[in-house]
């Protein structure tokens, strides 16, 4: 078989071609520090990567909705830690004012007095907000859920937020279910009502049946109920919010209770998509970052490889005039 000049040359241009784009590849890596520098340099990796980057930027947004939800339930936490404190101490002038031996009809006017002041408090922690949003008003989040009467104007929507892929939490206590004691959940989302008042939030189809279930006890009206007696000097009144008022604390700690299961959960799988994020990274960076050392040892064989090649092709290549005449 007979080799042609322009055969030899064509052996030594692709070898050293070759070798230049190895070398230069090579090179954009130890000037990038990563080895996956386009999608032709590893299609599957970069599918891979782009599929890990879609899944953190979900991550980072179930995480900011976690925040979100943590923020509101921690408030609803502390203004229900306020009004329990406002139940018990109630609930202590209660107890002062509920013997006629040991009050007056003086004491009891002063001590309605603090009670005024301490039934406005939860009126002013029923109406705690976030920014524009009030927390007890259910979807009603723009206005004022509990009025100066106590009445509720709220409704019982559940806000829920996505904090992890398909999983949804509530992140507020509506204000009907939080200051009564007895809720019915009916078809038409009313509260129950007592045998003697509406609760906040009930309808007209719960003031007319009023036997329905256990009494409800609204916090504000027990409140008012205290105050009254005080004024009245209605001891039987002022003895009859004791029990009232231990039955309101008690479903307060019970919501509270559940606002502490939802933060424990919010703790929990926030903790797992940080977890998840940190491993999506190292899986990112083992499919992007080179391997500098490996780098710089194959730059050093393929200069070896192009010297190599520069000096077989001028044993290959067959001297022409020109090098004689030089």
């Amino acid at each position: 078989m007979r080799v042609t000049e322009n055969t030899n040359y064509g052996v030594v241009r692709d070898s050293i071609r070759r070798t230049k784009e190895r070398m230069e590849e090579l090179q954009t890596q130890s000037s990038t520090m990563r080895k996956l520098n386009s999608p032709s340099d590893d299609p599957v990796g970069a599918a891979k990567v782009l599929e890990v980057r879609t899944d953190k930027v979900n991550n980072d947004q179930f995480i900011t909705n976690a925040k979100l939800a943590e923020a509101f339930l921690n408030n609803t936490d502390h203004a229900l830690s306020e009004i329990a404190d406002i139940v018990v101490r109630c609930k202590e002038l209660a107890i002062n004012q509920a013997s006629g031996a040991s009050a007056t009809p003086e004491t009891r006017v002063s001590v309605a007095e603090e009670v005024t002041q301490l039934y406005q408090q939860a009126v002013a922690a029923a109406n705690r907000r976030i920014g524009e949003r009030y927390l007890f008003g259910g979807y009603k989040t723009q206005t004022p859920p509990v009025d100066k009467n106590g009445r509720y104007h709220g409704d019982d929507g559940q806000t829920m937020v996505e904090i992890a892929k398909g999983i949804f939490l509530g992140i507020n206590i509506p204000g009907a279910e939080a200051f009564n004691t007895n809720l019915r959940r009916a078809s038409d989302n009313s509260v129950e009502n007592s045998a003697n008042r509406a609760p906040a939030g009930a309808t007209e189809e719960d003031r007319e049946s009023p036997n329905r279930g256990p009494e409800n006890i609204n916090v504000f009206d027990e409140i008012q109920n205290l105050r009254i007696g005080l004024l009245t000097g209605d001891l039987n009144t002022i003895r009859g919010t004791l029990d009232n008022f231990d039955q309101i604390h008690g479903k307060l700690l019970s919501t509270r209770a559940k606002i502490g299961s939802r933060i424990n959960g919010l703790e929990s799988t926030g903790q797992a998509l940080e977890r998840h994020n940190l491993t999506n990274a190292q899986l990112t960076q083992n499919i992007e970052d080179a391997d500098m050392a490996q780098v710089v040892s194959d730059m050093a064989k393929e200069e070896t490889v192009l010297r190599s090649a520069l000096q077989s092709s001028h044993k290959l290549l067959q001297p022409t005039l020109m090098d004689f005449l030089k």
